[in-house]
């Protein structure tokens, strides 16, 4: 009885999916370069934010007074993000506007250790793009009475940074767009992507991913017309790869092109949809550009991390919304 009781005390108390989702996170995060800022160093890091953003994401869980009080009663939530003590409600909300830029060049860093271990055996590698807008939260906001400043009598709520944009599939939409990359052989998963307004191009923001490095590089890149410009592929051919779209298919015979440009449909038009099913964010929740793309990149990026654990640990690849259930009810294991 006296040998049962030790070993119950020393016996480690187990954490939940969720504590166990955001240390593997923190394992696999990569920080910026170190620079020097003038002014006061920011007592809390951008790593706590995305985690913070992650958890978010997995709880369902939006509003910057909803995450204060959940880290002012989760203790051990507070301390596997890094919270030394728990920010203010408008920190929370600052600094989750803030994560961006930073949660691109994490997603980009893990697609590229991604491609490296998945891809390896592949005698060229072979990734698609494509874009997928995401309604804004609230009332619609015409644009005549955007271009005059003016909000109707009796419209409320409404997201003033959204922007309308109009697609073949979906007609006009007000919200964001988020441009994804995704490896096409052997498996589907996200390598880059990037949170943009909605009035801004496909090509566009493929162009700046280029420029900026954030587009992970592959020897062939598959996109819809929206990418088949001239200055687009020529700058992507200009850092070592091969855009194909079909503007570059052959018109009078099939060819080899042809059916590689088929198995974009196969991938990243499926892929879109399971981030979706896995975390059920198909709008945006919360209101303004930046917030809403910290909790839609949290999504990408946490799809990419359960999809690594599952390829190392030999797991069914693609089980992961069950993963983000378990860690979404605190399922103790």
């Amino acid at each position: 009885m006296f040998v049962s009781a030790i070993l119950w005390v020393m016996k480690p108390i187990l954490t939940d999916d969720l504590l166990q989702l955001l240390q593997k996170i923190s394992e696999h995060y990569q920080p910026p370069p170190t620079r020097c800022k003038r002014g006061r160093v920011p007592h809390f890091s951008d790593l706590s934010f995305l985690l913070l953003a992650v958890a978010a994401v997995v709880t369902k869980t939006f509003a910057d007074a909803e995450l204060f009080r959940l880290l002012q009663t989760d203790s051990k939530l507070r301390a596997t993000c890094g919270f030394a003590r728990v920010p203010h409600r408008t920190t929370i909300l600052r600094r989750l506007k803030s994560l961006t830029s930073q949660a691109e060049h994490q997603i980009s860093l893990m697609g590229a250790d991604i491609l490296a271990k998945v891809a390896v055996k592949q005698s060229q590698t072979v990734s698609a793009i494509d874009g997928r807008m995401y309604q804004a939260i609230g009332p619609l906001w015409h644009k005549k009475h955007r271009r005059q400043g003016e909000i109707p009598p009796g419209l409320r709520n409404i997201d003033m940074q959204s922007e309308w944009f109009k697609s073949g599939y979906r007609g006009w939409v007000q919200g964001y767009r988020l441009v994804l990359q995704s490896l096409v052989f052997p498996f589907p998963v996200p390598l880059s992507a990037a949170w943009q307004a909605n009035n801004i191009g496909e090509s566009t923001i493929a162009k700046q991913a280029v420029t900026a490095g954030q587009l992970v590089k592959t020897d062939v890149l598959l996109g819809d017309e929206t990418f088949g410009g001239k200055d687009l592929v020529a700058l992507y051919r200009n850092n070592g790869g091969w855009l194909l779209t079909p503007k570059q298919l052959p018109k009078r015979r099939r060819s080899f092109k042809h059916d590689l440009y088929d198995y974009r449909k196969e991938t990243i038009e499926l892929l879109f949809q399971r981030i979706i099913q896995s975390f059920g964010l198909k709008t945006c929740q919360v209101k303004g550009l930046h917030k809403n793309g910290a909790f839609v990149l949290a999504c990408v990026w946490l799809y990419q991390l359960v999809f690594l654990m599952n390829f190392s640990q030999q797991k069914p690849l693609f089980v992961i919304k069950e993963l983000i259930e378990s860690a979404r009810w605190r399922i103790q294991l």
